[in-house]
């Protein structure tokens, strides 16, 4: 008998703009609604704002921007999905805006490829994997490389 549990890895799904998007579950901490944000001067765009999160601050990264996808204009406010990776004092968290939160599923890495050629820039270094589903395609999000900006002063 085969043990599914082996085979298969948990994905928290969420989306931005028309596209499903998962993270590992593991690399979540939590799931919030829109937080009061506190502006960062002369932070790069992707940095939203700062989040005070039961005392810790924790910076809040807007995936729209940090994938090129367009901004939002529905007016709907943005989902926080509170990310860690990393151990000790390589340990980095976040909270990635989302449009909004899906389920978390069954993935079995062999339905998973890597990003096609035809998705290029931004995304394509942020996109780990592209999974195949039932309804359509999910990206799978490198969250440790979205998580590492890089900041260049003018």
């Amino acid at each position: 008998m085969i043990d599914v549990a082996v085979r298969t890895r948990q994905y928290c799904t969420f989306r931005l703009a028309q596209h499903l998007c998962g993270i590992d579950v593991l690399q979540v901490h939590e799931i919030l609604r829109h937080q009061p944000m506190t502006r960062v001067p002369l932070a790069p765009p992707v940095v939203r704002g700062l989040i005070n999160l039961r005392g810790q601050i924790i910076t809040a990264l807007d995936m729209r921007t940090r994938l090129g996808f367009p901004a939002r204009d529905d007016g709907r406010q943005p989902v926080n999905i509170v990310v860690g990776v990393g151990e000790g004092s390589e340990a980095m968290t976040a909270a990635l805006l989302v449009d909004e939160i899906g389920d978390v599923i069954d993935i079995d890495p062999a339905n998973c490829e890597t990003p096609p050629d035809t998705i290029r820039g931004e995304v394509r270094e942020l996109i780990q994997s592209v999974c195949k589903l039932d309804k359509g395609l999910m990206l799978i999000l490198d969250v440790q490389r979205a998580l590492q900006l890089e900041i260049t002063s003018s």
